[in-house]
């Protein structure tokens, strides 16, 4: 699993929230192209490359962009009022560390904190909301008045990006912010690798699709080639109340809340699972959608499923496991090879 810890650690030091991610798009055609591939960029900024094989041309997606935020408004302190891209949380995110990109190429930290933060002034500080109207970005500049911050070269729409706090534990563990969904663009390019290096042998025709959209709803609206029969989203298999998925699971999403996913399909992958002796986890998300259901949404004619890693705290600072990442891959190996 080095390679893959590795090429996520990678990914997740590159910021890449929705609509911004042309720098992580970058890297994984370069590391694509080292594996000896020829990877393209849509014009949409998605990375579609071809692994090989012939047969059921069959797509694995995954996506590369993360939950952010933008810059709303400068407020007359010279703090930054937020406005969220994709399913991002102010409450889940008080007290984060967070990098602001100008479009002038400057960089500066600040810190999402409450307009009021300090228990010793604030009386009600248990009590008052956390959300995108009552929190704050304080730069960690010395601006007080908004003119300061705009001198800055700080405007509206800049980007802002969360700290990731990637890090694996020695018993395993896997924590960081936006595992969804760099955890299985990491596996895919694994699979890439693996494939390069003769390890996979293919018995069909392989794709990989690392879309940029997806937080936002239309990652795989576009862009898939026109002899897919299949799509089969490599995302995040939810663990939560009421669900059976593990961190050290690879999840098969039976049902989203765009409907059930393509019973032959599922069942194949419920079938290898078993021969195989993976450790998995049948589960309906209720609050949960995928590219491939973009891509049916959008008129693909495709047969389509969702598979991933069990991650915990979907959206938040999220835990995962190295045996989840194992089982996920040795589901996607059978999927490809048999």
């Amino acid at each position: 699993m080095e390679y893959t810890l590795d090429q996520l650690k990678k990914l997740m030091a590159i910021d890449s929230p929705s609509g911004y991610t042309k720098r992580a798009a970058e890297y994984l055609m370069g590391e694509l192209e080292k594996l000896g591939f020829k990877p393209e960029m849509t014009r949409k900024g998605c990375v579609l490359c071809c692994l090989g094989g012939e047969g059921t041309p069959t797509v694995f997606s995954a996506h590369i962009d993360t939950l952010g935020c933008m810059v709303a408004s400068i407020k007359g302190n010279g703090r930054l009022k937020l406005t969220r891209v994709g399913g991002m949380n102010a409450n889940n995110a008080e007290t984060e560390n967070a990098r602001v990109y100008t479009r002038d190429g400057k960089v500066y930290e600040g810190c999402f904190q409450m307009n009021d933060p300090s228990v010793h002034v604030n009386g009600k500080y248990s009590e008052q909301k956390r959300d995108w109207d009552g929190m704050d970005l304080v730069l960690d500049e010395k601006v007080f008045t908004a003119d300061e911050t705009k001198a800055l070269g700080i405007a509206i729409g800049d980007y802002v990006c969360f700290d990731p706090r990637t890090t694996v534990t020695s018993s395993g563990y896997i924590k960081s912010r936006f595992l969804d969904d760099k955890l299985s663009a990491a596996i895919l390019l694994d699979v890439a690798r693996r494939i390069s290096e003769g390890e996979i042998k293919l018995a069909r025709k392989v794709y990989i699709y690392l879309t940029v959209f997806e937080e936002v709803g239309h990652g795989c609206s576009s862009g898939i080639p026109s002899d897919a029969e299949e799509i089969i989203s490599v995302d995040m298999g939810c663990v939560g109340e009421g669900l059976d998925c593990k961190e050290h699971q690879v999840s098969i999403c039976v049902k989203d809340s765009h409907g059930p996913y393509n019973y032959e399909l599922t069942d194949r992958l419920v079938q290898l699972a078993k021969k195989h002796e993976l450790d998995f986890a049948l589960d309906v998300y209720p609050l949960y959608g995928s590219d491939a259901d973009a891509a049916l949404d959008a008129g693909y004619d495709l047969r389509h499923g969702l598979i991933g890693a069990g991650v915990y705290a979907s959206h938040g600072y999220e835990r995962s496991h190295i045996d989840g990442v194992k089982n996920t891959l040795e589901l996607i190996r059978a999927y490809v090879t048999e």
